[in-house]
């Protein structure tokens, strides 16, 4: 789950120090991490033109809670559901609803959080709704790109905005290879992660390399970059939650939690198959 970095930063103002996992730990929130991969994977079957977001949003609960673990998201601060289900111009934390019905050439971004033991996992796809455009097909595809960059600069002794960097340069390639320009989200980013959803630290999708804190082996990171077709500008409406393009242009959103190991990036929410 993604909130905005002045959000997280106050919700991190009693402590500033980054969590260290032991090994036992980060294969504990491994465990959550399936749980996540599950989930969407379930979802993923389920996403068609004609089922709702708060269809997504029952399947996404009852298989969390039937593996025995807790939707992160649901009662988070006040959000009503276990799933953000955010459609087309709808960047995050969009509300699953009964009205919001699903129509070919949707893209659709889909976050979802467990807690196992405790331990939470926060990952997200973006869909694509029966035959969409070309144009979205790409933005999905370029954010996955940034995504998986900004993984692969998950070191040890690298620096925070290493990652920040790696998402940004390869996003902005995705751009230049497509012909286009894709909106950056500056607001909203990665984050800190285990014994709680949000904790230190905030993690731009944006940024010069070799600044922030140094990446030890034991830490866990959200990884989580946001493009849009059109200008980075956002609008939260006024539910307080759903954050949308200001220009109407669509936008994708993936993420995946990624422990730092002597050994290189682990991805806690992969896919036990992968």
């Amino acid at each position: 789950m993604n909130l905005g970095g002045l959000r997280v930063l106050q919700m991190l103002r009693r402590g500033r120090m980054i969590e260290v996992k032991t090994r036992g730990e980060l294969e504990a929130m491994r465990a959550a991490g399936l749980v996540v991969a599950r989930t969407l994977a379930a979802v993923r079957e389920l996403a068609r033109a004609g089922v709702t977001t708060a269809e997504l949003d029952e399947l996404a609960e009852q298989t969390i809670r039937d593996a025995g673990a807790v939707p992160s998201f649901k009662g988070y601060h006040g959000f009503p559901a276990s799933i953000c289900a955010s459609v087309n111009e709808q960047i995050v934390h969009g509300i699953p609803s009964a009205k919001q019905v699903l129509a070919e050439g949707d893209l659709i971004s889909v976050d979802c959080g467990a807690i196992l033991d405790g331990w939470h996992g926060d990952s997200a796809v973006t869909l694509e709704i029966g035959a969409v455009s070309e144009k979205d097909h790409q933005l999905s595809a370029a954010t996955e790109r940034a995504m998986w960059a900004g993984i692969e600069a998950v070191r040890a002794g690298s620096r925070l905005t290493d990652i920040s960097f790696a998402v940004q340069t390869a996003a902005r390639q995705a751009g230049e290879d497509d012909g286009r320009e894709y909106g950056e989200i500056l607001e909203y980013g990665g984050h800190g992660i285990g014994r709680q959803m949000h904790m230190e630290p905030f993690l731009p999708n944006v940024g010069k390399p070799g600044k922030g804190p140094r990446l030890k082996p034991g830490m866990a990171l959200a990884i989580e970059p946001m493009l849009t077709g059109g200008s980075g500008e956002t609008l939260e409406l006024d539910d307080g939650w759903t954050v949308v393009t200001v220009d109407g242009s669509r936008a994708a959103h993936w993420e995946h939690t990624v422990a730092i190991t002597e050994d290189g990036p682990w991805v806690l929410t992969l896919p036990e198959e992968s």
